[in-house]
């Protein structure tokens, strides 16, 4: 890993570094009738359109500081949203006659796959959101924004930097930006609310981390449902089966 100075690093030409963050979330419901599921869908459909995923996503990039070229956006049959941005750092964009550097293929997507499972009761909304940038722009300081934005059950976060630069001397620069840990991007207030492992490779300057949320307060999962209104046996067994889901979806792999 490169030496980091507190100063702007002094490169040669422009910054030719891609960052590729992809942001996973999994947000899980207890739907037991077909009535149930499909109202479910049918809300999450309705609370994340395209529209409010464009307006999460101009938002973020508002915040890492690029510009937006162009926007497609859809809406699908039966469920599910895609958006896709087009962005630019503002010093790559064209200035009338004069083009000051090459526009950089940086770009946001954003994509909701609800879905549920009669057998097991539960429907699980995933989002899959993929940041690209090229140059000095990071989106790592947009985490507890996306965080933010979205009911986050299980959260999965790649972070990649690819490619080279050079500084005035020649010499390469693979790492722009110091880099430790996914978390340390992250506010220690989001942090405690979930179990996080990260699974870093810095030699190939890719970082990966897990989360999971550490509490189940019930009634927050059931749908159209009081959760006091169910006996304690079936509270407990909604409540394992949460979890037991949780626990797959973060290992990856089918467990029980």
């Amino acid at each position: 890993m490169d030496a980091f100075m507190g100063e702007k690093l002094q490169l040669y030409g422009f910054n030719n570094l891609t960052k590729a963050l992809s942001f996973n979330i999994y947000d899980v419901c207890y739907a037991k009738t077909a009535r149930e599921q499909r109202d479910y869908i049918a809300y999450i459909d309705a609370q994340y359109n395209s529209e409010r995923l464009k307006n999460i996503l101009t938002t973020l990039t508002d915040m890492i500081g690029a510009k937006v070229l162009n926007i497609a956006m859809q809406d699908y049959e039966p469920q599910g949203a895609s958006v896709t941005i087009l962005i630019a750092e503002g010093s790559m964009i064209p200035a009338g006659d004069t083009i000051v550097a090459h526009l950089d293929k940086s770009h946001v997507t954003v994509h909701t796959y609800p879905e549920y499972h009669p057998e097991t009761s539960l429907a699980t909304f995933r989002v899959d959101i993929d940041v690209a940038t090229c140059g000095e722009i990071t989106p790592l300081s947009t985490l507890d924004y996306l965080i933010g934005s979205f009911d986050s059950d299980i959260i999965a976060i790649d972070y990649r930097v690819r490619g080279f630069t050079r500084n005035v001397d020649g010499k390469k620069v693979f790492l722009d930006h110091k880099v430790a840990s996914i978390q340390d991007y992250i506010s220690p207030e989001i942090l405690r609310r979930y179990d996080a492992v990260d699974i870093n490779v810095y030699g190939a300057n890719m970082f990966h981390t897990k989360m999971m949320v550490k509490d189940i307060d019930l009634q927050n999962y059931l749908f159209k449902t009081d959760a006091y209104e169910l006996p304690p046996t079936l509270r407990l067994e909604i409540t394992n089966n949460l979890r037991r889901e949780m626990i797959e979806i973060f290992s990856g792999r089918n467990i029980y």
